[in-house]
């Protein structure tokens, strides 16, 4: 019963400071890339400069507030998701003798994929993958 209480507890603290932080970049209506002029950033092909929102708009400050309150358990979820996949796939190989093949027809979707939700992943510019792709592309 103490324990369960302790982690309520603690997990209650993760929430608040959260919630103080998001509160915070919201209030201020900063972005967190509005001072991030000098660094390159590779951007869809699609994507011309012109549609580009103003980062220093206190929309494009919600909207990286929010995707910082998602990947929070989105991020925690997808670590678990690889670890797991991870711990399978050894498991995997080894039952199988070593095959590779079969180590990374789990290992590759459940490592890759998106970690981090961005802000085009809430606009609908790009999809958000939690599983990775299996196909590992053209034979060499």
């Amino acid at each position: 019963m103490c324990k369960n209480r302790f982690l309520w507890v603690q997990a209650g603290r993760v929430f608040l400071v959260g919630t103080v932080f998001c509160t915070i970049l919201v209030a201020t209506g900063e972005s967190a890339l509005a001072h991030g002029d000098g660094i390159s950033e590779m951007s869809p092909p699609h994507s011309s400069p012109s549609s580009q929102p103003d980062l220093a708009s206190p929309e494009a400050a919600r909207l990286q507030a929010a995707c910082w309150a998602l990947t929070v358990p989105y991020g925690a979820a997808k670590m678990a998701y690889a670890i797991g996949g991870g711990i399978v796939g050894g498991f995997a190989w080894a039952v199988t003798g070593g095959n590779m093949e079969a180590a990374k027809s789990i290992w590759v979707p459940s490592m890759t994929g998106d970690y981090i939700v961005q802000p085009q992943h809430l606009t609908r510019e790009k999809h958000l993958y939690f599983v990775g792709s299996s196909s590992a592309g053209p034979p060499s």
